[in-house]
């Protein structure tokens, strides 16, 4: 059978994904049980974990499976939960969280994956791989359940304030991931506001809505969306400031638990509920397999010159094998080259742009210097 290539990785090709082994509520034993799950379902991959040999040894040792595919680099230093991003700046390089994204640098590893304290890892993910020459600033992008599928959103906390050319680029790089992750040709992209009509919204909002109207760039601009929308699959791209993206999503999950505890309670509530429950158990199941943070979790940083992706905290061993799947789908897909290109594409059209202005003007002064030299 031939190999399938998307960008200019082949799906069969072995890939090694970097986990900090350290990082997250009850780690390392749910990351060892969610790199055992991420296993069985990408058999191709590798794993190189970092962090405290004494207590991940033994986690590895009972999973044979796991062990054969897998290396332990050891570090005592952990980022902790509480650490700010400048302290894990000045000490964390060598931590695991450190480690594991200096294995992406040095290409030992394709992609990192952290439960750890998102602002240390951010922090140093710019640092150690660099932003990207063409992004002002990077994002957190993640996946989030619609009643159509699934929809892409960014960003995530990264950012708390974002002028219009922040919130364009955003959307280049969301288009991408939802291209790499969601198989679409053009994505429909949208700006999340206070309402649809083009006065609404904030300047920033309002300048980059018109930028990407009038801009040719690979994907569809739809305009403003709000927020009771987004769960309805309208758009494919949901593109806002870290500040309301972060507020946004632990609304949806707080949701998203809210409705699963009241639907146990009510089918708790008496002897006919229970039986209603057993006839309709399995679409009860599907709908909590659905709403649950965990078969969506895993949050891409996007705009950096490598692959780093944050998995929640308090996420199960499920869900950080999920974190994992994404992972290694953007490491497939060439994820970092896909916005690489697609933001130089820009950068040409805009050039070619610009230039197309300034040549009446220079026409003009050659034809004013022409009739001058004639008058003489």
């Amino acid at each position: 059978m031939a190999e399938f290539y998307r960008g200019r990785i082949s799906l069969k090709t072995e890939l090694r994904v970097a986990l900090d082994a350290m990082g997250g509520d009850n780690a390392p034993a749910f990351i060892v049980e969610g790199a055992d799950i991420a296993r069985e379902r990408y058999p191709d991959s590798r794993f190189l974990f970092f962090g405290r040999e004494q207590v991940i040894a033994p986690l590895l040792e009972a999973r044979p499976g796991l062990k054969r595919v897998s290396e332990l680099i050891h570090t005592d230093d952990v980022v902790s939960g509480n650490d700010k991003p400048g302290r894990a700046l000045r000490r964390g390089r060598k931590s695991s969280m450190g480690l594991a994204i200096e294995a992406v640098k040095s290409g030992e590893a394709a992609v990192a994956v952290s439960a750890g304290n998102t602002g240390a890892l951010m922090a140093l993910a710019k640092f150690i791989l660099r932003t990207h020459s063409t992004i002002d600033r990077p994002a957190l992008a993640s996946l989030l359940p619609t009643y159509k599928g699934e929809c892409v959103m960014l960003d995530l906390g990264a950012n708390v304030e974002c002028d219009a050319s922040n919130l364009v680029e955003f959307s280049v790089m969301g288009a991408a991931f939802a291209r790499s992750v969601l198989g679409l040709q053009k994505p429909r992209v949208s700006l999340l506001n206070i309402g649809v009509e083009e006065l609404k919204g904030n300047e920033e909002v309002k300048e980059a809505a018109e930028i990407l109207r009038t801009s040719v760039l690979p994907l569809d601009f739809t305009g403003f969306i709000e927020g009771d929308k987004i769960s309805e699959g309208v758009a494919d791209v949901v593109v806002t400031d870290g500040f309301t993206g972060n507020v946004a999503l632990k609304t949806a999950e707080g949701t998203a638990r809210l409705i699963a505890n009241l639907l146990g309670d009510a089918f708790r509530s008496s002897v006919g509920s229970r039986l209603g429950y057993g006839l309709a158990r399995r679409g009860l199941r599907s709908l909590k397999s659905h709403l649950d943070p965990n078969n969506h979790n895993g949050a891409v940083m996007l705009g950096l010159n490598g692959l780093v992706v944050k998995s929640h905290g308090g996420a199960s061993a499920l869900g950080f094998a999920t974190a994992i799947g994404v992972a290694i789908d953007m490491a497939r897909h060439n994820l970092v080259h896909l916005i690489s290109e697609d933001l130089r594409g820009i950068a040409i059209a805009k050039t070619e742009e610009d230039a197309a202005d300034e040549a009446p003007a220079e026409n003009i002064d050659k034809e004013a210097k022409s009739q001058k030299t004639g008058q003489e």
